[in-house]
């Protein structure tokens, strides 16, 4: 080989990687993934995240907010989850902030529709000293009054379910139990939960079952393995496969959202593998 034609041959095999890493990754989407932007470890930057999302067949980039936006449309990502009303710490159960609140919802809500978002989130609190019963009063009170905008937007109004046990400590909706009966008690197809698996495999357990009898309140779902909030592989106690089997045959038609922190050296290898596991 001359030397000439070394360097054609190198170029060519550059050219044919180069093309094979931009080829999207073809999945069953029986079950529609997302991400959310820890999947991608620390030093990615935003755009690069985003076209890689779409590359390994992502519907979605979870909690941006607008100033990321246009970047996610122009790879064909829907923002989804995006701000709604409150803070984790300070929202809906406390009455002295339900005025803020509101405000929040209603010029939230309304970008999340012209954005094409079907939903917005929201969060508890902390309790603070205030029963379940008080605090899903308080929440009640203002979430009856933010549903009329999402009704009026075509938007449905999540609030998160996280464990209080490891992660945010003292946080009231920590139960599928408790949340399920305030969407009962707010009583719209647009007030619904978050229901990220690994904040309830460490509060309850029983994952399937639970997703089973409470489909119709589950708006989203979030993932991450168990101890750790890594990847999920033969070190974790959640198996994804038999997870998202049962959520897709349930009729499912919302998205599933990774939200692990990797520990791995190469993340994009890591999301296409646990995106295959829930490709089911």
């Amino acid at each position: 080989m001359t030397r000439k034609e070394f360097f054609l041959s190198a170029a060519a095999a550059t050219a044919v990687a180069s093309a094979q890493s931009e080829q999207k990754v073809q999945r069953k989407n029986r079950l529609k993934q997302g991400v959310c932007g820890g999947v991608f470890g620390r030093n990615m930057p935003f755009e690069e995240r985003a076209k890689n999302a779409a590359r390994l067949g992502a519907h979605c980039y979870d909690l941006q907010g607008q100033q990321n936006w246009p970047v996610l449309q122009k790879y064909g990502l829907i923002p989804t989850m995006v701000p709604g009303g409150g803070r984790l710490t300070d929202a809906c159960n406390d009455k002295t902030l339900h005025a803020d609140v509101l405000k929040q919802f209603r010029e939230n809500i309304p970008a999340a529709k012209k954005v094409g978002s079907p939903h917005v989130i929201t969060f508890s609190g902390n309790r603070r000293g205030k029963s379940d019963e008080e605090g899903m009063e308080n929440c009640y009170i203002v979430l009856k009054e933010a549903v009329k905008i999402a009704e009026d937007n075509e938007v449905t109004i999540c609030m998160e379910l996280l464990n209080s046990k490891v992660d945010h400590k003292d946080y009231q909706c920590d139960h599928t139990k408790w949340g399920v009966e305030l969407c009962k008690r707010v009583a719209s197809p647009r007030m619904k939960l978050l229901y990220d698996i690994y904040h309830m495999q460490i509060m309850e357990g029983d994952i399937i079952r639970t997703i089973r009898e409470n489909i119709a309140y589950i708006g989203h779902f979030h993932t991450a393995g168990n101890p750790g909030r890594h990847q999920f592989d033969d070190t974790q106690e959640l198996q994804y496969g038999p997870i998202a089997k049962a959520i897709v045959d349930l009729g499912y038609t919302g998205y599933l959202s990774h939200e692990y922190s990797p520990t791995t050296p190469d993340p994009l290898k890591t999301l296409d593998e646990m995106m295959r596991i829930c490709d089911v």
